[in-house]
């Protein structure tokens, strides 16, 4: 551990030995929170987050504080609510979602299927928003979710619709750790994708479902955002689904930007 200093009235540890800031160690610390668990006792967060216990828990403390983390009886530890409003106040994602969700929700009622959106960070797809048809099969594009782009075919469309040099860069450091996908196939699913204007993918994911994607651009005609759909392979209607996708797509392009009252409440998922 770092020694502490005084700063503005407070004391807080300054750099460690190893060279982490307070601030690498708070965000380890709420990234070591796995996907669909929402609570850890303190012992497992501390290995999880490669923390010292000691500094794990002063660090906690002083974050539920300040209602970033919350620690609940017996001693869990889960992320608190005050993140939450505060990832969501001024996010990127909350003017895209909100254009998007109206078109999603009639993509789900006409085709009755499971809808995604998702954008492009780095090398992966990350979800921003879903829902989900009762009883059809496993979506695995959780919100806030991601996939590597090769395996999705969100990922795919957005990559597709990226500048040469992006798409050059991503192609020279690409490698599939399952050995089944060469370079030479994924710029082929690349150029598949702009030529076609969507991108698919089957039983990569699951074995038993279809992906299907299509950009979202923006006024600049940047792809912002990937809608897609989770069938069944046995349900596939590429005459049908494209369009319908292609179309609230521009629905969404040309509703961001736009000046919009405060939205009503929709859940992030309807089941």
């Amino acid at each position: 551990m770092g020694h502490l200093e005084p700063f503005n009235g407070r004391r807080v540890v300054a750099n460690s030995n190893s060279g982490d800031s307070v601030v690498d160690r708070i965000l380890r610390l709420i990234a070591a929170f796995p996907e669909g668990v929402t609570a850890l006792q303190l012992s497992e967060l501390a290995a999880r987050a490669e923390l010292p216990l000691t500094t794990a828990h002063r660090l906690v403390r002083q974050l539920a504080g300040h209602g970033l983390l919350d620690v609940g009886p017996g001693g869990s530890v889960s992320l608190g609510l005050r993140l939450w409003e505060l990832a969501n106040r001024s996010s990127p994602t909350l003017e895209l979602r909100q254009a998007a969700l109206p078109f999603m929700e009639d993509i789900q009622q006409v085709l009755n299927q499971n809808v995604n959106l998702a954008v492009l960070d780095g090398w992966e797809a990350l979800f921003v928003e879903r829902l989900s048809r009762r009883g059809s099969v496993a979506n695995r594009a959780q919100v806030a979710g991601r996939m590597p782009v090769h395996v999705s075919s969100a990922g795919l469309v957005l990559m597709a619709n990226q500048p040469r040099a992006v798409q050059a860069e991503y192609l020279e450091g690409f490698s599939d750790p399952t050995g089944r996908l060469a370079v030479a196939d994924l710029r082929a699913l690349l150029g598949e994708a702009v030529h076609q204007g969507y991108a698919q993918l089957a039983g990569v994911v699951d074995p038993d479902t279809w992906g299907i994607a299509v950009p979202v651009l923006d006024r600049r005609k940047r792809a912002v955002a990937a809608l897609g759909v989770v069938v069944p392979l046995r349900e596939v209607r590429l005459q049908a689904l494209v369009p319908a996708l292609q179309t609230a797509a521009r629905g969404i392009g040309r509703r961001l930007g736009e000046p919009r009252e405060a939205p009503a409440f929709h859940s992030t998922e309807s089941m």
